[in-house]
């Protein structure tokens, strides 16, 4: 199974800059999109569907334009779960999760911390999702939780560890809590399995000429629970997709 995940910081957008032509020559199982600032409505699944994927699925956020995801697949799910019942979490349509005979998919967008306000509502969301797929886990043990999480883990996933250590996405805290998520919750960052001294990263601002300098963060994970990790073949990071500020990543599973 190719799994992609792709923060598209508008998917309307993005579709306008040829994202339809490289899905098609990405040849994907499933792509798990975030940050689509759309409406169900606003998206036509005919386009998707012309590709193969015949599944569309998409979970906004209350206020129009902002967060979302979505996921399409060429496989039919026997369940889709939209949000997590949680109530301020799917307020801004942060999780959607596909579940197949022996895999479940999630796309999730993490808040970021943009300000004291933000921040504290990115902490707290962190640690009730962490509890939440911790409960989720016992039920559906072999879980791949794809998507931007707004935080560089290690020194090595970001291009300036020193000056940016008191910015949100690579504050301590966060870079603990990501730690615990991936050692108490039971998943394997893919990427840095298969990738281990690489560095590479999946977003870069819109100022000061920062991707093409390569001035960049690794926000963009592909984490796979442990029970399945022997599973995994490859994970890469695919910067030559330039439809948003963020590059998609890439999972395959055997």
């Amino acid at each position: 199974m190719k799994i992609i995940s792709y923060n598209v910081n508008g998917i309307r957008a993005a579709l306008k800059k040829g994202l339809i032509d490289w899905l098609k020559a990405a040849d994907a199982d499933v792509v798990c999109f975030q940050e689509t600032k759309a409406q169900p409505e606003q998206i036509d699944d005919a386009i998707f569907e012309e590709l193969g994927f015949k599944f569309c699925y998409w979970f906004s956020a209350e206020k129009k334009g902002y967060s979302s995801v979505g996921i399409i697949s060429k496989i039919k799910p026997k369940h889709v779960e939209y949000g997590t019942g949680i109530d301020y979490m799917d307020k801004e349509g942060r999780n959607l999760r596909v579940d197949f005979e022996d895999i479940s998919i999630m796309s999730l967008y993490l808040p970021s911390g943009t300000n004291d306000d933000r921040l504290q509502y990115k902490f707290t969301y962190m640690d009730d999702f962490k509890t939440y797929i911790e409960d989720l886990k016992l039920r559906l043990p072999n879980l791949v939780i794809c998507g931007d999480y707004n935080i560089c883990h290690e020194a090595i996933d970001i291009h300036d560890p020193v000056r940016l250590k008191t910015v949100s996405g690579f504050l301590p805290e966060e870079r603990e809590w990501l730690s615990k998520f991936l050692d108490e919750s039971g998943f394997v960052d893919s990427f840095r399995k298969l990738n281990k001294d690489v560095v590479q990263y999946s977003w870069w601002s819109y100022r000061a000429n920062a991707r093409q300098n390569n001035k960049g963060w690794r926000l963009d994970y592909l984490l796979v629970a442990e029970e399945i990790e022997d599973k995994i073949s490859r994970s890469v990071i695919l910067p030559e997709a330039k439809h948003s500020d963020h590059c998609p990543v890439l999972l395959v599973l055997k």
